[in-house]
């Protein structure tokens, strides 16, 4: 991960998110909970009750109102951007009648939509961590680096991609089992080579990264830390997959198999303590199926160019 290392080298550091000095007096029996009470002094809600034995990525500094203030914000940046983009689009000459009957502009328009959304997010995550609680973004927000036992770290690495491909053929071949009669929103983009392949790269080379640090990185904490790590994990999950139903509306086998993707992607980040875990699983689950779709349409050359 280049971009880690980018954050004074304390992007993969197995360690609380804020460095916090413990107050004087303070007993080494309790210095982590003294370390934890400090770091949630910066949230904008009272630090929780906290046991010493509270995992480090769990320890955050942000709770359930920057949560809230979250949802608010990806609202009304899901309502700004698309305009924006729409005006953009307008300024080109490309009018509103033509966006909707050309299957290669509307699919441009999704995909450059979809990309300026999510780098307004990770943006925002990143000024609310750098700015108001004072700590390197990729570290607190949990991407650690990942610890391994009894195997070589690239041996274990490899694991994980073997995973995300595992997973990817058993959600495929489910989905093909068990079908579906219904049109999915989705299938539309696909039908334009060149928005098949734009979309087939943003969900390799950028959707892994942000929905990951979004769902198992800010969301995940704050509901393990309050109601448990598997509440956490079920809850998140299930949002992970729920929030992609609309591109699948119709198909409700193909968004429940969706949430249960979510669950085990929240699992693995729960279990080893750090986003790179889901990460490379979610990774290699969407290079596995992007390129079974590439294979199945022959490089792409059975999709028309379009219009």
């Amino acid at each position: 991960m280049e971009i880690a290392r980018a954050e004074d080298q304390l992007t993969f550091e197995n360690r609380p998110p804020l460095n916090v000095p413990e107050p004087d007096g303070a007993q080494p029996e309790i210095a982590e909970s003294s370390h934890l009470g400090a770091a949630a002094s910066f949230s904008s809600e009272p630090a929780p009750q906290l046991s010493a034995v509270v995992p480090t990525d769990l320890r955050i500094p942000w709770g359930w109102l920057d949560l809230l203030l979250f949802v608010l914000v990806a609202f009304a940046a899901t309502i700004i951007v698309a305009i924006i983009v729409l005006l953009g689009f307008l300024a080109f000459g490309v009018k509103i009648s033509q966006l909707r009957a050309s299957v290669s502009k509307e699919g441009l328009f999704a995909v450059i939509n979809q990309v300026v959304l999510f780098l307004v997010l990770i943006g925002y995550l990143a000024v609310l961590i750098r700015a108001r609680f004072r700590a390197p973004f990729w570290s607190t927000i949990g991407w650690r680096r990942l610890e391994v036992e009894h195997v070589p770290r690239v041996l274990a690495y490899f694991g994980y991609v073997g995973g995300g491909f595992f997973l990817a053929a058993v959600v495929q071949i489910v989905s093909v089992a068990v079908g579906t009669k219904a049109k999915l929103p989705v299938e539309r983009l696909f039908e334009n080579r060149l928005t098949a392949l734009l979309i087939l790269l943003m969900s390799v080379l950028l959707a892994p990264l942000v929905e990951e640090t979004i769902f198992r990185g800010f969301i995940y904490p704050v509901v393990a830390r309050t109601f448990g790590r598997g509440v956490g994990i079920v809850a998140t999950g299930t949002l992970f997959g729920l929030l992609h139903a609309s591109q699948l509306w119709g198909g409700w086998t193909q968004i429940a198999l969706l949430v249960f993707v979510g669950i085990v992607l929240t699992y693995a980040r729960a279990v080893k303590g750090t986003v790179v875990a889901s990460y490379l699983l979610h990774l290699s689950y969407n290079f596995f199926v992007s390129l079974a779709f590439v294979v199945a349409s022959h490089g792409l050359k059975m999709i028309p160019p379009g219009s």
